[in-house]
């Protein structure tokens, strides 16, 4: 009875945790977040009120901060290209690592990985691919963890906002009722209003910590409230019947997108089903007619057919994702 070779089986493993994770990063979108394409038009609306009001980036001058803080070496790596991007996303994350470690840290994983793939598989060059895909492991971590965070923050902001009202209400200064969001709240809404809060306490005015504040949480709800309160600080008005507003807007999105969700869940199940579908069959050939399978891959036109419905599998899994995020 004819026998897998071993680099078949690490080869058949590393396509489903392809597969699986390529389709899981379509299908576990937060409730509510914002798109790639939306933040960066946040992004570039943001640049232009700053230099509309000749206000340098605030995360700019906070990285030359802390620069300064580090040693020589240090500083060289994390000044490297693409640097600065990496640490913001870092610090949207809410982690406190450092960019070029994080880097140093997928080096390592992609060249152990590399190694150990160059030593059991044959042919040699599938080490290449699977090193670099080791190596993007703690960045996609980490974006993993800003997407959590900023769906996080989202949930938290219309509490937040029903306690600024509150607070205005009875009359606290605006300042004073960030300080009390941070100390009412929890997580990453406590973290923001209270950075926000510091930065005011600390000498910047309150439009610079405003901006400070969509810079690190670029969506279009932060946006919305930040536009609010620098309109109001302008031209005047009652600011506690806007965030009520914005709060009942807030909570009507959620319920909106959650519905959806729900109405799309049996497109996302099918989904799964298609995907896992291919494996799950070759795993019970695999237990049960073991010889069966060494005459697909032993044969060359049989191993260029599998790599080509695996790549074909792959712009299927990117087929539904585009479905699902337009139907989300």
């Amino acid at each position: 009875m004819s026998q897998l070779p071993g680099e078949f089986i690490l080869i058949f493993l590393g396509m489903i945790f392809v597969a699986v994770f390529l389709l899981s990063q379509g299908l576990t979108v937060p409730v509510f977040g914002e798109a790639g394409r939306v933040r960066k038009r946040i992004r570039a609306r943001l640049h232009l009120l700053e230099q509309a009001n000749d206000l340098p980036n605030m995360q700019t001058l906070l990285r030359q901060k802390y620069l300064t803080r580090l040693s020589p070496l240090e500083a060289a790596l994390e000044q490297l290209p693409l640097m600065e991007r990496l640490a913001q996303l870092i610090e949207q994350s809410g982690h406190g690592y450092r960019a070029y470690r994080v880097v140093l840290l997928g080096a390592l994983l992609g060249v152990l990985v590399a190694v150990a793939c160059a030593l059991l598989l044959r042919p040699w060059w599938l080490a290449v691919p699977l090193g670099l895909l080791a190596f993007w492991l703690p960045i996609l971590k980490i974006a993993r963890d800003r997407s959590r965070r900023f769906a996080e923050f989202e949930e938290g902001l219309a509490d937040a906002l029903d306690s600024m009202c509150r607070a205005l209400r009875a009359g606290h200064p605006f300042s004073e009722t960030l300080r009390l969001v941070a100390e009412e709240q929890r997580g990453a809404v406590a973290r923001e209003f209270g950075l926000t809060f510091a930065d005011i306490n600390y000498g910047n005015d309150v439009r610079r910590a405003m901006l400070g504040l969509l810079e690190r949480v670029p969506s279009m709800t932060v946006m919305m409230l930040v536009t609010s309160i620098l309109i109001h600080r302008e031209t005047g008005g009652n600011l506690t019947e806007v965030l009520e507003r914005l709060s009942r807007l807030i909570r009507g999105r959620f319920r909106f997108q959650r519905k959806v969700r729900t109405l799309s869940a049996e497109g996302r199940m099918s989904a799964w089903v298609l995907i896992c579908v291919p494996f799950v069959l070759a795993a019970v050939i695999m237990l049960t007619t073991p010889q069966y399978l060494p005459l697909l891959i032993n044969e060359p036109i049989g191993r260029q057919l599998g790599v080509a419905a695996f790549g074909a599998m792959l712009l299927g899994i990117f087929w539904i994702r585009r479905v699902i995020r337009i139907r989300v």
